[in-house]
Parts: C-alpha cells; structure tokens; sequence
C-alpha cells in the first residue's frame, strides 16, 4: 500500500507529467470522436418471432403482422416515388453521367420527369395505348435514359421490359415474342442492328419500332425499312411528344410495372411479372431494416453499375428517388470504375461479392512483409472489436494509418453497402466492416421476391447468415425430405409471402405453379436453417441437386460456397452423375494468388503453364480438401480431382449468368472431355 500511496502521490519529473498530460489529452480527444455504439431495435438475440403455421417474421413488426406496403403516404407507385422525390429535393440534382476525364454532369428532378412526359407523350402518340397491356422493351446499358425510358413506361401506366446485353440473340427473340414488344428503346447502333437483324430473319414479326439513344447512321433506317421497321432517334421521339404532349395516366399500386425476365441456367428465360407495389414494398422494406444506422437523404448518392435490367439494382434506386437523393452512372466499363467512384464519391455503394473479393484480396497483398501482414490484422481485429460493441466509423486512428487508402479508393465516403446476388465468405465480410468503416448490410432474395427478402440488422456484426425476413414479408421452412432438411429441426425450403412476391411467370402457368403454391407461398428452391438468434443461413440448394451412383443426393452449389474460400480457388464448378461414384472439379485459379501459391512450391511460370503443373493441382486439391473437412464436408461431398483451367467464366464467354450464377450445362458441355478425362485418371 505505501509503494502505491509513493506512486500516486510522490512529486513526478516535469517531463513525465507533460507526457502523461499528452496521452490523457489523446484519450480524451479519442473518446470524444468515438460515436456511440448503434443500438438495434430489437434484440439481438431475438430478431424473428414466430407466427402461425411455423412462419417467421421481423421482429420490427412485434405489435402487428401487417406487412409493409410503401414507407411514405405519397409514394405507393413507382411513378409517385419519383414525384415525391422531386418534391423533396427541391428540384435538385438527380441523374449523373461523366465522360473520360471529366467530373459529372447532372440532370435534375425536373428535366428527368419532363422528358419522361415527352417521350411517354411520343409513345401514345405513335398509337401506344397507356395500360398495363403495352409492353416497351429497354435494352441498353446503365444510363439516365434508361431511367427516363422507364420513367416514361409508369408515367402512362406502361410496362418495362429489360432486355440485357448478355442474353444473346435466341433469348431475345423469345423475349421480345413472349412479351409482344413492338417498340424498343436501346442505347446504340449496335443493338440495333441485333436487334432489326432478328426481324430480317422473320423471327420477331411483332417488332415495329427501334429507339436510339445515341446516333446512328442514315442507312440503318432505309434498311430497317425494307423489314417493316422504323428506326427512331430518342430525341425525335421526345420532340414529338413534346408538341403533343398529354396529361399523365398514372398507374394503381396493384398495376404491373415491370417484367424483368430471368436468365436462368438452362432453358428459356421466365418472364417475372412484377407489380409497383412489390416493388414499393421492397424498397420500403429496406428502408425500414436500415433504421436509425442510415437514413436516406437527398444529401446521399448512389453509384449505378449493376444491370439496371436486375431487380437488385431497381429497388436501390427507389429508394434513392424516394428520399430526393442522386444517382450517378459508371461509364460503361467495369474497369473505370474505380475512376468513376473517386469522382462520384458516392455514399451509397450496393455491390456483389465478387467485387468485394477484389477490394479484400487487393488490401491483403499489399502487405507484403511479416511485420505489414501483422500490423494489418491487429488493426482489422481492433476496428472489428468496435464493430461488434456497434461503432461504425472511419476516423479512427487505425482508419488514418491503415484504412484510408481503401477507403479512398471507393471515393472516401460510402456510408451504406448492400451486397446481394451471391454468398459472400464470412471472414471478407467481417475484414470488410472492420477496414470501409461504413454499414456493410447483406441481402438475400431472388427476382420472384422482387429482390430482397431478408436483410441484416445495424448492430449485428455476426457472418455467415442473411439476416431476417424484410418487413414487407415472411418466411417459412418447409420440408426436403429426400435431402433430410426437416422443419422441426429449424431447417428447409425457404418459401416467402408478402407484398413484394411476383403475380407469375408471363403467360406460364405452368412453371408458376412450380414455384407459387394455392396459397400464395413463393417456393425458392434454396435451403435454409434458423439459427439461435432468429437469423436465417442460407445452407444448400434443393435444385441443381443429383445422385451419384451409390444413391447419394448432391447439391453441388453448397459445396462450390466452401471451396471458393481456399486462397489460390477464384472459381470453381463441381461436377458428378448418377453413373459415377466421385465428384470432379473444374477450378479457375486466382491470377493474382496462383504465382505466389505456386512460387511457394518451387515452381514459376505463366498462368497457362502453372495451371498444367502437376505440383501446384495436388497442392491445390490438398487445400480445397482441408478446407472442405474444415467446414464439414462429407467424404463423397469432397472432389477427388481437379482440372486447372487458366481463364475466368464470365458472362461475355457464356458461362455465366447475368447475376453471375454458373450456367451449368454449358460448363459440363465445354469441360466434357477433361471430366471424362478426371474420371479416367480416377
């Protein structure tokens, strides 16, 4: 006690005062920057409640099950969501579109809603009729005449079809058919010409008009012509309109507002009939789940770069037209991207997983030595320490010596990311929410339940799960009894019910039925278990599931999901079949992962020579292994070989999806001879 009274009390050096002065300042001025933690507003531990007949809900509805249909009394269309942001933001700033080199230039609430009227106003007038029967196809790159294309459609209770670039010429002539699209509004010459080339073969009879954003040469409309088509400039169209101008039709919420079309696997695509209030409710929804962590602003921009021919990207901009905020566009090329957020500097930033995987993969090498990698991970698990107590920031000493350059790199001020369309790994979404310093919320749905339909909570640092039901529906698990999922055991086919799930397929009752039972339950095909705290994990897929020929069920997704996370594994596709006992795997390597991987064997080379050496497949086969034993896998879940293959499936080679899911067919059909090679070699 006498040693500690000295301490205390005895007289200190001057220089030691003035030091103990300085850190008691810093921990001051620390604590006075460092925010209060978010408090959720429900508890954690307890975020579902359950309903009658085994269903769950958020535990944001408690006092009621009165789903959610729209977020503002103004705004239960799509057409009254933009109009109210007009009204809201005064008029501001609302759609942004750059050159190379260039900072953005922006077009206000007016202008766009204006034109829309135009444009709209030159449909009806070429002898569109404005109902929910009138089908205007939409097929072109994100831009704000994509919007104003749109805008136009609800302006006069029209319907939007999108078609993607990535589709090809078969899935839009079945499109363009099954839809009975007589005008198309597309972005240039180019899809023109796919296009009016598909009426020249007599495959789209029902094809009357083309619309073009950008200019075009003269000849395209003699030849256009000759096909019974008339080729259009958009600005002619809107000119027409202008001179003939009518007063608005607006839609009802129960109306059809779009019907984005699935590219599905296999097969041709189903035509997803969506009403504007599924899509209202989507985005109020997650308004609703973002609570007092992020609330929208005229003050926030988005950046617009995912398809906006995907839902995942529509009901984020409605929630940004809502709130009177921005939306800027990229410019076309995933690869100025990076270009494009530092001059955007959005605050809102929804992405896909393999996006993130670049940013995570990116800031790892870049600590190259021991002492670097060290210091890297006691700053992520210090940030991460915060995140968990429910402190979100980017000021924090870590941020300024670690952090900012990343930071930076995404414009400097995200606030809010939403990540969807695919798992993301646990371990990148927890790196992620410690080092961007900003809400990190991951999303689960699919088109029929307009986009989302779970969501994670504020406050909830924990991985590995997709949140709760979206108040604007809920979910249910049902049985898969040949897989052994069982609802008594928490587990099951994720079915969803709500304001936000689709009316049908178009002119499919068939493949409808498949999917929405007699009492309005959307059946996804996806497995799910409840785990503790009332948050759903999302753990098999009930299609895409085969027997080997010992009589075993695989589902070869749940299994790709565990082996995407070795280090050196960009891409995998695990293939098997009722006549063979194992399971092979194509695998494409991390370029950015394998030489390093690869180096650490002793064996160098080019990418295309790395993935032939014998060496680096047996190490990467052994690491997928542990890694599979690792998450649980069971012995004839594992791959008994693997062939390297150097380049990437993307959607411009046709082994991907637009929402970048594996198209499985082509794939056992392009790898076939090195399978049966595997199998041989097995």
């Amino acid at each position: 006690m006498d040693v500690l009274f000295q301490l205390l009390f005895s007289p200190l050096p001057t220089s030691a005062i003035i030091s103990l002065l300085a850190v008691a300042a810093a921990l001051l001025v620390y604590l006075n920057m460092r925010p209060d933690p978010l408090r959720s507003p429900f508890d954690l531990d307890q975020q579902t409640l359950g309903i009658k007949d085994g269903a769950r809900k958020t535990a944001l509805l408690e006092d009621n099950n009165n789903l959610l249909a729209y977020c503002y009394d103004d705004a239960k269309t799509m057409y009254e969501v933009f109009q109210r942001g007009l009204k809201v933001s005064d008029n501001g700033p609302c759609l942004g579109h750059r050159k190379p080199g260039r900072p953005y230039q922006w077009l206000k609430y007016k202008q766009v809603s204006d034109r829309a009227e135009h444009l709209g106003s030159g449909f009806l007038h070429r002898g569109l009729k404005p109902n929910a029967d009138t089908f205007i196809g939409v097929f072109a790159q994100n831009r704000p005449e994509w919007v104003i294309g749109e805008l136009a459609c609800y302006t006069y209770s029209m319907v939007v079809v999108p078609l993607y670039d990535t589709l090809g010429p078969e899935a839009l002539v079945f499109i363009i058919n099954q839809a009975e699209i007589s005008t198309v509004l597309c972005d240039n010459q180019t899809k023109a010409q796919t296009l009016l080339q598909t009426r020249e073969e007599g495959q789209t009879p029902v094809l009357k008009t083309i619309v073009i954003m950008d200019s075009f040469d003269p000849e395209l409309v003699e030849r256009a012509k000759k096909s019974g088509v008339e080729v259009l400039s958009l600005q002619d169209v809107e000119t027409l309109g202008k001179n003939n101008l009518q007063k608005p039709i607006p839609p009802r919420p129960e109306d059809l507002s779009i019907v984005c079309f699935t590219s599905g696997t296999t097969g041709n695509p189903k035509g997803v009939m969506l009403t504007h209030e599924n899509v209202v409710s989507d985005a109020a929804g997650v308004i609703k789940s973002f609570g007092t962590a992020v609330v929208p602003s005229t003050d926030d921009v988005s950046i617009s770069f995912l398809p906006l021919a995907h839902m995942f990207e529509r009901v984020v901009q409605t929630v940004v037209y809502g709130v009177g905020a921005r939306v800027g566009f990229f410019q076309g090329d995933i690869r100025l991207l990076p270009d494009d957020m530092k001059a955007l500097q959005p605050t809102i930033f929804p992405v896909v997983p393999r996006l993130l995987n670049r940013v995570y993969d990116k800031v790892q090498s870049g600590a190259k030595s021991p002492f670097k990698k060290w210091l890297l991970n006691f700053a992520v698990d210090r940030k991460y320490a915060e995140v968990k107590y429910g402190i979100v920031r980017n000021n924090s000493l870590w941020d300024k010596l670690i952090f900012h350059k990343v930071q930076e790199s995404l414009g400097g001020r995200v606030r809010v990311m939403v990540t969807g369309a695919a798992p993301i790994s646990p371990s990148v979404l927890s790196f992620l929410r410690a080092a961007l310093g900003c809400q990190i919320f991951e999303a689960y749905g699919q088109t029929e339940s307009t986009a989302g339909c779970t969501f994670t909570v504020p406050g909830d640092a924990t991985s590995g799960h997709v949140g709760v039901p979206l108040p604007c529906n809920i979910v249910k698990l049902v049985d898969v009894e040949e897989m052994n999922y069982f609802s008594s055991n928490g587990e099951g086919e994720v079915c969803i019910k709500g304001r936000n799930v689709f009316k049908g397929y178009l002119k499919d009752p068939e493949k409808t039925a498949e999917a929405l039972d007699k009492d309005g339950w959307l059946h996804t095909g996806d497995v799910g278990k409840w785990l503790p705290s009332g948050v759903l994990r999302i753990i098999d897929r009930k299609k895409n599931i085969f027997k080997l020929a010992q009589g075993e069920y695989i589902a070869p997704e749940k299994i790709e999901n565990v082996y995407v996370r070795s280090e050196p594994v960009a891409q995998v596709f695990v293939h098997g079949d009722s006549l063979q006992s194992s399971l092979v795997a194509i695998v494409v390597p991390d370029p950015e992962v394998l030489p390093g991987f690869a180096k650490n064997l002793g064996c160098r080379g080019s990418m295309k020579e790395l993935c032939k050496n014998t060496e680096v497949k047996k190490a990467v086969l052994s690491d997928m292994t542990k890694l599979g034993k690792g998450a649980g896998l069971k012995s004839f879940e594992q791959v008994k070989d693997v062939y390297l293959h150097h380049e990437q499936f993307t959607i411009e080679n046709g082994l991907l999806t637009p929402t970048l899911k594996a198209k499985r067919a082509e794939l056992k059909t392009l790898f076939q001879p090195q399978i049966d090679q595997l199998y041989a070699n097995i």
